[in-house]
């Protein structure tokens, strides 16, 4: 028996890094993955894998941004497999900066994607939901919501603060249809947009980030995201709603 055995869950940014060890996990443990991002090409062949490992899943391109992809993401769930479970907003864009040094075009960017993807994910699944009698919507933040963090730009921060009040109003206003709405908040963890940057390896970042995170290895992978992510999907939280999960290596302590 999978821990997510019969359930249908939707994952965006999910051709890697975090949203991509989730559509890993979530086939492993029984469930039907609607994995999308906005490189189909790249989603295709993770998926291919998926699929290959034993797992079911589709690929479906979503800009998060874009309010009729939403919709037709949802609609491909549905007509696929049915219903929709578990959404994961997990797709986001970071930047760095000091703020004298933004645009307006920036800050767009960032809550385009950041907040109103988010919104536009909740919006498209909660009928599905509603028609379930019930389901469970994770939300990414960062622990850049949480405490001071000079090195990412403000409009970050921001957007990722926004997040996190996005999800308690959900979470009180859903519940009465016992639709879930819980937070998680990763801290170091080593993704290709780190890799992207500069930082070569887990254990590089590591050592940068060893005086800030107490616990070792200081910086995480991908799969300690999805973790976090399969609990709160999952049955075993069914009590849980409007939370925030730091995972973080206690960075936020």
């Amino acid at each position: 028996m999978g821990r997510l055995d019969g359930k249908v869950a939707i994952i965006t940014g999910a051709a890697g890094g975090m949203g991509l060890a989730a559509a890993q996990l979530f086939a492993r443990e029984g469930a039907k993955v609607v994995a999308t991002d906005i490189q189909l090409e790249l989603m295709e062949k993770e998926v291919a894998n998926i699929a290959a490992n034993g797992g079911d899943a589709i690929a479906v391109k979503l800009d998060v941004a874009n309010e009729e992809d939403w919709q037709k993401a949802v609609e491909a769930a549905a007509a696929k497999y049915g219903k929709i479970d578990i959404l994961i907003n997990n797709a986001g864009y970071g930047t760095v900066g000091n703020i004298l040094a933004s645009t307006a075009a920036g800050w767009a960017k960032v809550l385009s994607i950041n907040v109103t993807g988010v919104g536009l994910g909740i919006k498209a699944v909660i009928p599905h939901m509603q028609k379930n009698k019930g389901g469970s919507i994770i939300n990414t933040s960062s622990t850049s919501a949480l405490r001071p963090e000079i090195t990412i730009s403000a409009e970050y921060c921001a957007s990722k603060g926004a997040v996190h009040a996005l999800t308690k109003h959900i979470a009180a206003e859903y519940a009465k249809d016992q639709i879930r709405v819980n937070t998680v908040y990763p801290g170091a963890i080593f993704t290709p947009m780190v890799e992207a940057v500069g930082i070569p390896s887990q254990e590089v970042y590591s050592e940068v980030m060893k005086e800030k995170a107490p616990l070792p290895p200081h910086a995480g992978l991908p799969m300690d995201i999805a973790y976090a992510y399969l609990f709160l999907a999952s049955d075993e939280s069914k009590f849980i709603t409007g939370v925030g999960i730091p995972v973080d290596a206690g960075m936020t302590l």
